[in-house]
């Protein structure tokens, strides 16, 4: 062992001193020459503009209603960006300029949107995400969306030392926000609404489709209601509505209109919610009731089902079977969807109207002479 030492030292006695730096460069750890070193995971909530541990936190708790001001993600974003700039000029002019860009697309209101699905080291995440804002800022990019795969969820604490924020998360990823300019940022919130609806089912008995309910603040109650539930995500008001129904009840059914709508806030986690009241079309009736969320279900004669308490208590129960019966009963025109096309895209959607209205005003304006003063003026 002493021998090999000896001879280990003699050779390298004899080389060049430029060779014998660059073997024991490569017998030492290998580590970025610009990657800071392994840091402890830290909460999100903490700034990487400031060594120092009583540095105010870079995620102050946001105001009531849990939305962040404008002003202090701008406060926020300028802070780090000053951070950001710094350290990816020296990345970019450090010996590794071998450092990527991570992989964009441009969006259509100048910014970028990063999509990251395969697995990525995190100090290169954070050493390419630097290097990426400085270059982004130099062209004048604004917004920066990062998306993130659930399960690149290590990645997550160096993008909001960046600046990045929280805007929505999904049941696979989670999006975070960026604004590059100095200024107050102009990014869309998430989505700010959910979508339910009720439906007004009834027979030629006069009887309308009820059910009563295993959970929620009516269980265990004996209340009847309306069937109702929330529309799926891509799923259109008019097929949500038919579903629902056919969920709870078994009931087959022909959309026919929507009748009315309802707008509450702060109904689910904060979230606003728009709730549409459709009548439909029986179109079987024998009911087979879902056992996991309907303790019972029937076709119930429309007094008896008016005649609860709960109905006359409840305005918007109450405001659902009115309506519901000026439609079978009387000339009370809701919406109907019409499919539309899109001047911009391939997509087709739905356009609720009422269009029994418009055909008569469509017929009278065609035989009025049009020196003469529209009607919906002269009632101004």
């Amino acid at each position: 062992m002493a021998a090999s030492a000896s001879a280990s030292a003699s050779a390298a006695a004899t080389l060049p001193t430029t060779l014998l730096l660059r073997r024991l460069l490569l017998l030492s750890p290998r580590r970025h020459p610009t990657t800071p070193a392994p840091r402890r995971f830290r909460s999100c909530c903490c700034s990487s503009s400031s060594s120092s541990p009583a540095a105010a936190p870079a995620h102050p708790h946001p105001p009531a209603g849990g939305r962040r001001l404008r002003g202090e993600l701008r406060s926020r974003a300028m802070s780090s960006s000053t951070n950001s700039t710094v350290l990816a000029e020296s990345v970019a002019t450090g010996s590794s300029g071998d450092v990527e860009l991570l992989p964009f697309v441009n969006d259509k209101h100048g910014g970028v949107i990063v999509e990251m699905t395969a697995p990525m080291d995190p100090q290169l995440f954070s050493a390419s995400l630097k290097a990426s804002l400085s270059k982004w800022r130099e062209q004048g990019i604004r917004g920066v969306w990062i998306k993130l795969s659930i399960s690149l969820a290590n990645l997550i604490q160096y993008a909001v030392e960046e600046g990045f924020w929280y805007h929505h998360a999904e049941e696979t990823y989670l999006m975070l926000a960026y604004w590059l300019p100095a200024t107050t940022h102009t990014l869309p919130v998430n989505a700010t609404h959910r979508v339910g609806v009720g439906a007004f089912v009834m027979n030629d008995k006069r009887e309308v489709l009820a059910v009563q309910e295993k959970s929620g603040v009516l269980r265990g109650l004996g209340v009847w209601k309306f069937p109702t539930g929330v529309v799926e995500p891509g799923e259109d008001i008019n097929l949500g509505a038919v579903r629902e129904v056919k969920e709870e009840t078994g009931i087959d059914t022909e959309f026919v209109e929507v009748l009315a709508f309802r707008q509450s806030h702060k109904a689910f986690f904060d979230k606003s919610d728009l709730f549409f009241v459709c009548i439909l079309r029986p179109l079987s009736f024998d009911i087979t009731k879902q056992d996991s969320e309907i303790e019972a279900a029937q076709w119930m004669p429309v007094e008896e089902f008016a005649a609860q308490p709960f109905v006359q208590k409840h305005e918007l129960v109450r405001y659902i079977l009115e309506v519901g019966l000026a439609k079978v009963d009387k000339d009370y025109a809701g919406f109907s969807p019409i499919l539309i096309k899109s001047a911009f895209t391939d997509k087709k959607s739905f356009f609720y109207m009422n269009r029994r209205d418009l055909d008569k005003a469509s017929e009278s304006s065609s035989t009025q002479k049009k020196t003469e003063k529209p009607l919906f003026m002269e009632k101004l």
